[in-house]
């Protein structure tokens, strides 16, 4: 497509969502806005705009530029499951951010929305959170389809993630040809994400007295298989009986063992931080800040999207516009 269609995006973290949008070939992000400087530093090194680092509640709509779609995936940790659930009366403010995502929507009135979200926003306060974000949409005049998809089902990546995903538009004709993705062949395994063959920097292995108490014994015994991804629970080791990578977290940034674990010839280590985002669909060629801690890696891969779901969406979009993929 010549003539992209043109995107704002908030809560843009790396770019997940705008790197999908754009795969797609018909979307330029023009817009970008996100309050955490650390993912704002990874997403300039990938992308040719300046993000817009101010907290969201500071931005005048008059201050965003006109654009054909607005995207965000407004802060789940209020809804999600490994949080406190508490939704819109989160302490932190958190869970009324949307509302302020949807203040520029009502004032840009964009062709098309979009967000993404934790799967327990659907039932969140039994259902309640949900259908008040859905009438505020449809109030402003959207026509709203949503679905539950699975990175391992829906994005040929190796990563077991499911997530809530909203589409609206402003023409109800295009709301009734839009459809979500169907599930394609997981083709892409582990050992395409996953460094098994060669050594890599010490920092990342586990070994005999580098932690305190008996980890990695407990380690050691439980981790018998070299095409499988283990998560260690505070008490014992998980094995991942589906050859996928675990649910990425943010909390993986957190200290702690939270990041999955391999055992390879070489001994048993931790994912590196380019191979969580390859979990998450980026490409080998996405540029990781080398003067940044890698615990604010592990979070920015923990808090982003599943890159191949968000194409498929995307070009979905662009049939039920009757524009070209």
């Amino acid at each position: 497509m010549d003539n992209k269609l043109r995107m704002a995006s908030f809560f843009a973290g790396v770019g997940g969502i705008d790197l999908g949008f754009e795969q797609s070939k018909g979307f330029k992000t023009v817009y970008a806005n996100e309050f955490d400087p650390y993912p704002v530093k990874t997403f300039e090194l990938n992308f040719d705009i300046k993000v817009d680092c101010r907290d969201i509640n500071e931005v005048k709509s008059s201050e965003v530029p006109d654009v054909d779609i607005v995207c965000g995936g407004f802060p789940c940790q209020a809804f999600s499951i490994a949080g406190y659930r508490k939704g819109f009366d989160d302490d932190k403010g958190r869970g009324i951010l949307f509302f302020e995502m949807l203040r520029i929507i009502r004032d840009k009135k964009p062709r098309v929305v979009f967000f993404e979200n934790v799967k327990n926003l659907v039932s969140h306060d039994k259902g309640n959170t949900f259908q008040v974000i859905i009438d505020a949409l449809k109030r402003e005049g959207y026509f709203l389809k949503h679905d539950i998809l699975n990175a391992m089902e829906c994005g040929n990546v190796p990563q077991n993630r499911e997530r809530i995903y909203i589409v609206g538009f402003l023409s109800e004709e295009e709301a009734r040809k839009f459809s979500f993705p169907k599930p394609i062949p997981l083709k892409k395994k582990i050992s395409d994400i996953i460094d098994f063959k060669n050594e890599i920097n010490e920092k990342y292995y586990y070994t005999k007295g580098k932690y305190k108490g008996d980890i990695y014994e407990k380690l050691d015994e439980a981790m018998d298989d070299e095409n499988t991804v283990y998560q260690w629970r505070r008490q014992y080791v998980r094995k991942n009986m589906s050859g996928v990578v675990p649910t990425l977290t943010a909390n993986m940034g957190e200290g702690g063992h939270n990041v999955p674990l391999v055992r390879t010839k070489y001994g048993i280590r931790k994912l590196t931080p380019h191979e969580c985002f390859n979990a998450q669909g980026f490409p080998d060629d996405f540029i990781l800040p080398k003067d940044m801690a890698e615990s604010r890696l592990y979070k920015q891969a923990g808090n982003s999207v599943c890159v191949g779901v968000i194409r498929r969406i995307a070009e979905n979009i662009l049939v039920a516009m009757g524009l070209t993929v």
